[in-house]
């Protein structure tokens, strides 16, 4: 019996527990979702107007005072915070639209006034006005919004209501929050008045379709850039506090990266020598530790192929450690590491988006620039480009020194470093006095023209850009990677001229490829400029180099030489893109990570809790797996019997056809038989 009864509670335990989680969600889930409304408190139909809400409360009142009825004080404190939540337009505007009302602890610590109608401080709502806009926000109707959206790049806007005290308490916050985004994103706000527009940009309820805002107000929301629609926008879930909100805005809608802080132990090791020898170092001091400003990291987006970036938190003990390294005095201050044994350039003082630019772009390259893939056309060291003077130039020159990362190539960086000074036009002539030896003219005047640019090439990483100038039996000192058998290392210096052939570069025809032969020839064709090469081969002291450097340009100008074009290797780029070089687009797939990815179908199980039809669809499901285990186990049961039944019936029909056969001799045993014996002898 007892086997029986647990086999029975086994069976029926899942639609026993459907039919419980149908209860309770029926009883408990699904109200609380779904609380009274407001217009009942004072017993009018919801959407009332405000003059059906004055009157229905003055007769509450009217049976309050007249004794007839005594109320209990939730009740009063219930009609009277419907009365003045429901006279205010813009409350009543907001509750009606999106369900929003601020306030409700009101009502939910009614308690605490006990059975004392005179603690009662009316009226019970705190009002409140507020200017959120800036000279760096606007108020969006529907129209601009539709001329905006999409246009721009990245897009803040906060969603508000003139009326809400929330609103009020983050104006501040928005303004200060506007002015870090400004030049890195637009910003704007939506009020609630502009209903079609804030209903647009609102969450759906999934179950009856009204619109609503799941972190009531203020509401903040991102389009990053290129998005024109609601499905690709992003919803602020966080603390509404200026730094989270603008290190969300930055981090997850722009892409941008974060710019780190760094010990001074661990400046040196884990920035300065991972930064890489190809890229200037930026490190700014901070007194406060907080987050760079959004331009900052703007920068270090845009420039992240010249500069590497990193923040130390100042302290005054460790002033003298920053004095001896940069002759950093105090923060704020910025300082700008490029080649080595060269002076840090410092800046102190705060700086805004404008200035900061303005110094990054004057020191994003090393005093001797290094030949890259994304510096050679802006040096005009690039057959496929032209001179720093623009593409009228015709014939212009570019001194390179190439080697591998050794004390030798930095001893010889300084040398063309002071070479580029000598002819630099501020110093010139100071320089020549005080090393007395001549200055080329020649050669002044061509860096004043931006036909001559000095640079310095990685032979190393370079290896095939560097022998297809320098090939020869003696290259592997200077190009490719260091060998053992021979660790010499041996910096050579070259200078290119570029020169256009004008007349073939005008009649220039752009044609489709039609073969291989073809494509190869447009390629040829890329390549604007002639190139003839022209290695040192003398000492490394100064006036010798600058003796060569001008009779090159001489040379060069003056002499009808060859125009051989020829394809360049590729320069090979030092860094891959990093991920978020891509931009919020990499980062973002429809403007949803991962991480929001999954809070998005966490929020999708939450608003279907919230769904009506669930308690029914589990009751309906408890009520068939109910009918389900019971007509199976009807149908055991109706099985069993006709078995049994079965078997009985043949045991009778096999005992009437037994009666019924005739009698044989196996059967029946004749009187006189009787037992023959047997022999083992055939013949008996």
């Amino acid at each position: 019996m007892m086997a029986d009864m647990v086999s029975l509670a086994k069976r029926y335990s899942a639609p026993v527990a459907l039919l419980i989680l149908a209860i309770f969600w029926q009883l408990l889930i699904l109200p609380s979702s779904f609380p009274h409304s407001h217009y009942d408190a004072i017993g009018v139909k919801r959407f009332s107007s405000i003059e059906e809400v004055s009157e229905a409360y003055g007769r509450l009142l009217s049976e309050w005072n007249s004794g007839k009825v005594v109320p209990k004080i939730d009740d009063f404190i219930k009609a009277r915070y419907a009365f003045e939540l429901l006279t205010n337009p813009v409350w009543k505007r907001n509750y009606d639209t999106f369900d929003i009302e601020e306030q409700l602890h009101v009502v939910n610590n009614a308690k605490k006034y006990g059975d004392s109608f005179s603690s009662v401080d009316l009226p019970l709502l705190e009002s409140s006005s507020f200017d959120p806009t800036d000279d760096t926000s606007t108020i969006l109707t529907a129209e601009n919004f539709k001329s905006m959206l999409g246009q721009s790049g990245a897009w803040l806007i906060q969603i508000h209501s003139f009326g809400s005290i929330n609103s009020a308490q983050f104006s501040g916050s928005w303004k200060r929050i506007a002015h870090l985004l400004d030049g890195v994103a637009e910003t704007d706000v939506v009020e609630l008045g502009e209903v079609e527009l804030a209903k647009y940009l609102a969450e759906k309820s999934k179950t009856t379709g009204k619109p609503f805002f799941r972190r009531g107000l203020p509401s903040l929301i991102a389009f990053p850039h290129g998005c024109r629609s609601s499905e690709c926008l992003i919803r602020y879930q966080g603390d509404l506090s200026v730094d989270a909100v603008v290190d969300w805005m930055t981090t997850i809608v722009l892409g941008l990266p974060r710019i780190l802080y760094y010990s001074k132990e661990s400046l040196v090791q884990d920035f300065i020598m991972k930064a890489g020898s190809h890229k200037a170092k930026v490190i700014g001091f901070s007194k406060t530790g907080e987050r760079a400003a959004p331009f900052l990291r703007q920068a270090a987006k845009d420039y992240w192929a010249y500069a590497s970036f990193g923040f130390v938190l100042w302290r005054e003990e460790l002033s003298s450690i920053w004095w001896n390294m940069f002759e950093v005095e105090s923060a704020p201050a910025l300082v700008f590491l490029k080649d080595p044994g060269v002076k840090p350039v410092v800046y102190h003082g705060a700086l805004n988006s404008s200035s900061f630019l303005s110094i990054i772009e004057q020191n994003k390259h090393q005093v001797l620039p290094q030949l890259r893939s994304v510096t050679s056309k802006e040096l005009g060291c690039d057959a496929r480009g032209y001179s720093r003077a623009g593409n009228h130039t015709t014939t212009w020159y570019c001194v390179i020194l190439a080697g591998r990362l050794s004390p030798e190539l930095n001893q010889m960086r300084e040398t063309m470093r002071r070479v580029q000074d000598i002819l630099s036009d501020e110093i010139a002539t100071d320089i020549s006095d005080k090393d007395d030896f001549p200055v080329p003219q020649l050669a002044v005047q061509a860096l004043q023209d931006k036909r001559l640019t000095f640079a310095w090439l990685d032979g190393e990483a370079q290896k095939k850009y560097c022998f297809f100038y320098l090939y020869s039996e003696y290259g592997y000192e200077t190009c490719g990677p260091r060998r053992y058998d021979d660790p010499v290392d041996v910096p050579q210096l070259f200078i290119v001229r570029y020169s256009q052939n004008s007349s073939k570069v005008a009649v220039k025809v752009e044609r489709p490829a039609k073969t291989i032969w073809d494509t190869l020839r447009e390629e040829e064709e890329d390549h604007l400029a002639s190139q003839l090469v022209a290695r040192y081969n003398g000492s490394s002291v100064i006036p010798s180099i600058l003796e060569w450097i001008s009779q090159i340009i001489k040379d060069g100008d003056s002499k009808n030489l060859p125009f051989f074009r020829m394809k360049t290797p590729e320069l090979i780029p030092e860094d891959a893109n990093p991920l978020w070089s891509k931009g919020a687009e990499g980062i973002v797939s429809t403007s949803k990570s991962i991480k929001l990815k999954l809070q998005s179908i966490g929020t999708d199980i939450y608003d279907r809790m919230r769904d009506p039809r669930v308690g029914p669809i589990l009751l309906l499901v408890a009520s068939l797996y109910f009918g389900t285990i019971w007509l199976h186990a009807s149908e055991s049961i109706q099985q069993g019997k006709k078995d049994i039944s079965g078997d009985s019936t043949k045991d009778h029909t096999r005992a009437r056809v037994n009666s019924e056969r005739p009698a044989s001799i196996t059967d029946i045993e004749p009187k006189d038989a009787h037992q023959m014996v047997t022999t083992d002898s055939d013949s008996n």
